[in-house]
């Protein structure tokens, strides 16, 4: 797929989503239509249904097996049987490569529409009634004219069918040993998170606070925007430093209403609030993507899911960031 120009900007609040769909059988024998997309940014290219390699044991039946993409062997998941429909027959399917979390995989899917660009604005954020429906595997809905397009979680997809590439909480003992050497072990650090998925936001609360953090949540980048322009205001209200109220902020990238880029980039150009150092933690932190994080001036990109190297980051960053201002 040829990159646009959205792909080399930063801090724009927009993606482009790819649309494909997925033609189900219905118990009648009539298809039904589905649409989805996907961030544009984690699509490498979209193929015909190469020759799969079936494998001697696969996690789940929606595993089809594997194929050969330049000397890679690549998995391909079934997003229909994945997602427990029946699989409209056609001899014109399509296969979504794509790279998140620095691996490969694909997946697929009845056919490709077209590529929208879209304002993180107009993507709603699921409602219970979608999110149980899908498994928990939608990220967004969009409202087209004449049709809704669903944001899948490729990530949740893959970490559900490999529990090692999925985020997982980080007990406290991780830490114990190792803090003991740091010259902070005593100092409590106040961060910031903001990810729109309630379950990894309350993995990523319990694993900082147990590597030593006092932890707030914002649900996206507006939320967090707002809930630092208050720590802003309490600052100026009680004449204290801003670095007494609060120390780091972390951020996913892919958000509804404000994405990580633009908040990161609102923090940098804010003359109060850019002392704060600011992590963004992503299955978008890819060799190929790194440079829009350094575009918005955030200090540290840190790819999902390593919570321990998030943790010992935030806590470098913070120290460094205060030692450095007491001087």
């Amino acid at each position: 797929m040829a990159q646009t120009n959205i792909l080399l900007e930063s801090g724009t609040n927009e993606l482009e989503i790819v649309e494909f769909f997925l033609d189900e059988s219905l118990p009648s024998g009539a298809k039904y239509t589905g649409y989805y997309g996907v961030n544009v940014a984690k699509v490498l290219e979209i193929i015909r249904l190469p020759k799969v390699t079936e494998m001697p044991q696969t996690p789940h039946p929606c595993v089809m097996g594997t194929f050969n993409l330049r000397n890679k062997v690549v998995p391909l998941v079934d997003l229909c049987a994945w997602l427990g429909k029946e699989k409209y027959p056609s001899d014109a399917d399509k296969v979504v490569v794509t790279e998140f979390n620095n691996i490969v995989n694909a997946f697929l899917v009845s056919g490709v529409n077209r590529i929208h660009r879209l304002s993180w604005e107009r993507i709603d954020p699921p409602n219970r009634q979608v999110s149980v429906f899908s498994g928990e595997s939608v990220t967004g809905v969009v409202r087209m004219e004449d049709r809704v397009l669903f944001i899948l979680d490729m990530e949740k997809i893959i970490g559900d069918l490999n529990p090692s590439l999925a985020l997982r909480e980080l007990d406290e003992k991780t830490f114990v040993e190792e803090r003991r050497e740091l010259p902070d072990k005593d100092m409590v650090f106040r961060v910031l998170v903001a990810d729109d998925s309630g379950t990894i936001r309350n993995m990523m609360v319990k694993s900082l606070e147990r590597a030593g953090f006092e932890v707030t949540a914002a649900i996206n980048g507006r939320d967090a925007w707002d809930a630092l322009s208050r720590i802003k205001e309490s600052a100026v209200a009680e004449n204290k430093p801003l670095l007494e109220l609060m120390h780091v902020v972390i951020s996913d990238i892919e958000m509804p209403a404000m994405d990580g880029h633009s908040l990161t980039k609102r923090i940098k150009e804010d003359p109060v609030l850019c002392q704060l150092p600011v992590i963004l933690f992503s299955s978008l932190i890819t060799e190929s993507l790194r440079h829009k994080g350094l575009a918005v001036g955030a200090d540290e990109q840190v790819s999902k899911p390593d919570m321990k190297i998030l943790a010992e980051k935030a806590r470098e960053l913070a120290y460094n960031n205060l030692v450095a201002k007491q001087r």
